[in-house]
């Protein structure tokens, strides 16, 4: 189970908090207004705190000292740096961030060495995306596709602790380009037939867009 801490409870901070709380994380949310909480409607099943994002005692507060992720999606671009800046240098949170909404900083992101998200539309999703594939031990990106190596979780498949290759890879449409026994006993790069076991070390090629759905895999 990872920390999250989201800064920001707009349209795409609410949205965001929602998926990574049914999603297993534990999430706080912060904002300078209290009301903005209201978005998170009831089943929001994370906390919240009144402030500034980039504040030191307020992300104390959040609990940064254990954050595995600080995502910061407010409407400003100057405070979404600002609270990726803190978080990383500061406090040394390991994956952070930002929402970008002026393509023109684009490359002062790129500079900073920020890991950010740009668009209007989609937001929280794209942004959901980078944190699961962080949970997943997150390699790289290759246009819209992420490379990603975690250990397999096959406690969704009621019972069954194997899974062939070509079926993983037909179902949610990836590419598993090797992997290792759960034991270290033997490695190997996968044909269809292949036999996946639970515990077992993947490395896989997965598109952005489906890592959502293929999280249920990922062991934490």
């Amino acid at each position: 189970m990872s920390n999250v801490i989201v800064v920001g409870c707009g349209r795409v901070g609410s949205q965001l908090a929602n998926m990574l709380s049914d999603n297993g994380s534990n999430v706080c949310v912060i904002d300078r207004s209290a009301d903005a909480f209201a978005n998170l409607g009831r089943n929001f099943n994370g906390s919240t705190l009144q402030g500034v994002g980039f504040d030191e005692d307020t992300l104390v507060k959040a609990g940064v000292d254990d954050c595995d992720v600080v995502a910061a999606v407010t409407q400003l671009d100057n405070t979404n740096l600002m609270v990726a800046e803190v978080a990383s240098r500061l406090f040394g949170v390991p994956h952070v961030i930002a929402r970008l909404y002026n393509p023109d900083h684009e490359r002062a992101y790129m500079q900073l060495g920020i890991d950010y998200v740009c668009g209007t539309s989609l937001v929280a999703e794209d942004v959901f995306s980078k944190v699961v594939s962080g949970h997943g031990a997150h390699i790289d990106t290759f246009g819209e596709f992420e490379v990603l190596r975690f250990s397999l979780d096959l406690s969704s498949r009621e019972g069954k602790r194997t899974i062939r290759v070509g079926e993983l890879e037909r179902d949610h449409d990836i590419r598993i380009i090797a992997f290792e026994r759960g034991d270290g006993s033997a490695s190997s790069i996968p044909n269809k037939e292949s036999v996946l076991y639970q515990g077992d070390s993947v490395l896989a090629c997965v598109r952005h867009e489906l890592i959502p759905m293929f999280s249920k895999y990922i062991q934490e």
